[in-house]
């Protein structure tokens, strides 16, 4: 065996070891999951038997896009006995205020739901304080509507550019991949999601894993309810 037959072989290995299958975390007592319209037909029943408590879904995109397994998926999450979410795909370079409505009127949410979902994951080339303008429009017209404070979602370039000094006060949902918890300096964060190659029966193909820090009354305490959101976790 040559020397640039042991490289390849070497890369192949590490390539292989990037691409392995989520493990689920330990040490965790709430475990969930997120997912589109990439995971089709989910059996919700199946899901919810191996464990999950809860999970977020895509419900809207930019300024009129809505998720075509929204609906479905909303509906069959609450007979089943999960615990739902749903979020919104965030495009910078579209209205705030506009992108606001389109979750708003795609959304029904009832007493014991997850809050509503901000996803920010692309700055499309914008400058710093025009994606702040935007998504703090979003946020305060979903807040206002539904009277509760909006999750953020989002990964640590994007906490470190948009959020950090400008949205720390808003739970965060942290997406990072590895068995390390995420540390984010003062702020603490409330879900994580720490892999996307996660196997469930239930659901073709892979969906992301992730983690609520507290207890499964914890989780209970931060659903719509009118309770307010802040000082309910300490860690």
């Amino acid at each position: 065996m040559n020397k640039n037959t042991v490289i390849l072989l070497f890369f192949m290995l590490a390539l292989m070891g990037c691409e392995s299958d989520t493990q689920r975390l330990k040490g965790y007592e709430v475990h969930g999951i997120d997912i589109s319209h990439y995971q089709s037909n989910v059996q919700w029943d199946v899901v919810a038997a191996q464990g999950i408590s809860f999970a977020f879904v895509k419900a809207t995109e930019g300024k009129q896009h809505i998720d075509k397994e929204f609906q479905r998926n909303w509906e069959q999450m609450r007979q089943h006995g999960i615990k739902r979410g749903a979020y919104h795909f965030f495009r910078p370079s579209v209205d705030g205020e506009v992108q606001a409505r389109n979750f708003i009127q795609s959304v029904d949410m009832r007493y014991g739901d997850l809050p509503p979902v901000l996803d920010i994951e692309i700055d499309e080339d914008l400058p710093r304080e025009v994606v702040v303008r935007q998504m703090r429009a979003w946020l305060y017209w979903v807040e206002l509507e539904y009277s509760i404070k909006p999750i953020i979602y989002t990964s640590y370039k994007f906490y470190n550019k948009f959020i950090v000094g400008e949205f720390e006060k808003y739970p965060i949902w942290i997406a990072k991949y590895g068995g390390d918890a995420p540390r984010l300096g003062a702020s603490k964060w409330w879900f994580w999601q720490y892999g996307n190659r996660g196997k469930l029966n239930g659901i073709d193909g892979y969906v992301d894993f992730n983690v609520f820090y507290g207890s499964r009354e914890e989780l209970e305490r931060i659903c719509l309810s009118g309770a307010m959101l802040s000082g309910l976790i300490s860690h």
